[in-house]
């Protein structure tokens, strides 16, 4: 075997001694290089803006917020709503009339996209185990860099909140079309009222008829709040096929209404509806078979949502995390109305059989109250109507609070930009000066 050849590093030594004008030019030469590159080199600013996430309730829910602002844009696969937001800070719609802004030469601009600028001028992280997201921007000014970095959140917020205006103003108009129609219904049923008792000349019925009437109180008010679930809960139906068709889903509909565990659990609410009713006749809200009832009705409701949304995620896997929500929210709003309905009708059987007990009386009296309850509840409707109208409205404006600037953008100092660093690069550039003399040296002893 051929034996190694070792290095004489004594004469190598030497070398460079002999040739030390040669090496030490070469030293010298990069090290001036990197230090005239460190000094003339376009410098580079950034500036920072760090906000935070405040996700509420009705973002959660398809529709509204960032999910539903991904699925818009296009932008899916994202399971964390801060994660959502950091992918759309990135998009088109937030970049582009930065990009349009610049003060760049416009051959520099004419083929850039938000995907390369954002690459290239922009760090958007979220702080591991927060909520804070820190934007990150890089400019050939300090008033660039800040300029950017601040744009970035301002178009950003301008954007969420046209898209939480808009889902909220579906709702709205859903509620304000069926508020109309109610107002209407309440008007009318007031006029049959007054025209019966101008008619009549009936105006304060017998006291055992009042007394008697009096015990339908509880099945009327039960019917009213049957009647505002089921219209809020197809208001959200509604709002959340627009969605759906705004997004152009892909996804079948579920009818959630079909499922058989769904069913023997919205007979449990309707069963334990009638009986809350049957209660509220003898005793008060705070008596605590009243207060029982209405707690396992609400773990009745609880046990329905969370078996809806149990159907709905076993059969959406492949969807994108905005569209399963919305079709959480039609599934849900579905199963709200069937519930709403059913318990109504449960209601009025039994009271129907309860009015059978007025038979006995004049039929102008039993006419008078039939007309006045009637007038109640259609009234009770409408005030409930405008009432969840109110808070989407309120809703909608904490909505477009959800993301709140915790360090505005800073504005750099123009004497230290992040790049070039002279003091690094000339170092640098001395170190690697050492090496290529070296090299240099080592081929002139390989020759000698």
């Amino acid at each position: 075997m051929e034996k190694e050849e070792s290095i004489d590093f004594g004469r190598l030594k030497d070398i460079m001694l002999q040739r030390k004008k040669v090496v030490g030019g070469i030293v010298v030469g990069c090290t001036a290089v990197a230090l005239v590159a460190g000094l003339v080199w376009p410098k580079t600013y950034e500036s920072t803006t760090t906000v935070q996430t405040r996700m509420t309730g009705s973002q959660l829910a398809a529709g509204s917020g960032a999910m539903a602002a991904a699925a818009a844009l296009g932008i899916g696969g994202t399971s964390s709503p801060t994660l959502t937001y950091v992918e759309l800070m990135k998009s088109n719609t937030v970049l582009q009339p930065i990009i349009d802004e610049l003060d760049w030469p416009e051959d520099d601009k004419e083929f850039l996209t938000p995907e390369k600028f954002a690459k290239k001028n922009l760090t958007i992280e979220n702080t591991k185990q927060t909520n804070l997201i820190k934007v990150t921007a890089k400019g050939k000014t300090p008033e660039e860099a800040q300029m950017i970095s601040q744009h970035v959140v301002d178009n950003f917020l301008d954007m969420m909140t046209g898209m939480n205006k808009e889902t909220q103003s579906l709702l709205v108009q859903f509620l304000n079309d069926r508020i109309d129609q109610a107002k209407q219904e309440s008007d009318d049923a007031a006029q049959k009222f007054a025209a019966y008792q101008k008619e009549h000349k009936i105006y304060d019925p017998e006291t055992q008829a009042k007394g008697l009437i009096g015990q339908l109180q509880a099945y009327d008010d039960a019917i009213s709040k049957m009647q505002v679930q089921a219209e809020s809960g197809q208001a959200q139906l509604d709002t959340a096929n627009a969605k759906l068709n705004e997004m152009r889903a892909g996804s079948q509909a579920y009818n959630i209404n079909d499922n058989e565990t769904v069913q023997g659990i919205r007979k449990q609410i309707v069963a334990k509806q009638v009986e809350l009713v049957g209660l509220e006749q003898k005793y008060t809200e705070n008596h605590p078979s009243v207060i029982a009832a209405q707690d396992q009705l609400s773990k009745l409701q609880q046990s329905l949502a969370n078996e809806v949304n149990a159907v709905v995620s076993s059969n959406a896997t492949s969807l994108n995390p905005a569209q399963a929500e919305l079709l959480k929210t039609q599934a849900q709003a579905q199963a709200t109305v069937a519930t709403a309905q059913a318990s109504e009708a449960a209601i009025k059987s039994q009271r129907d059989s309860k009015q059978k007990e007025l038979g006995d009386l004049p039929s102008g009296v039993v006419d008078y109250l039939e007309l006045e309850r009637d007038a109640k509840i259609k009234n009770e409707v409408y005030v409930n109507l405008v009432k969840q109208c109110e808070q989407s409205r309120v809703q909608q404006a904490m909505d477009s609070m959800d993301i709140q600037v915790v360090d505005s953008a800073n504005l750099p100092f123009a004497e230290k930009p992040v790049w070039p660093r002279p003091k690094l690069m000339t170092a640098l550039g001395f170190v690697i000066g050492w090496l290529a003399a070296i090299g240099y040296s080592f081929v002139a002893y390989k020759k000698s």
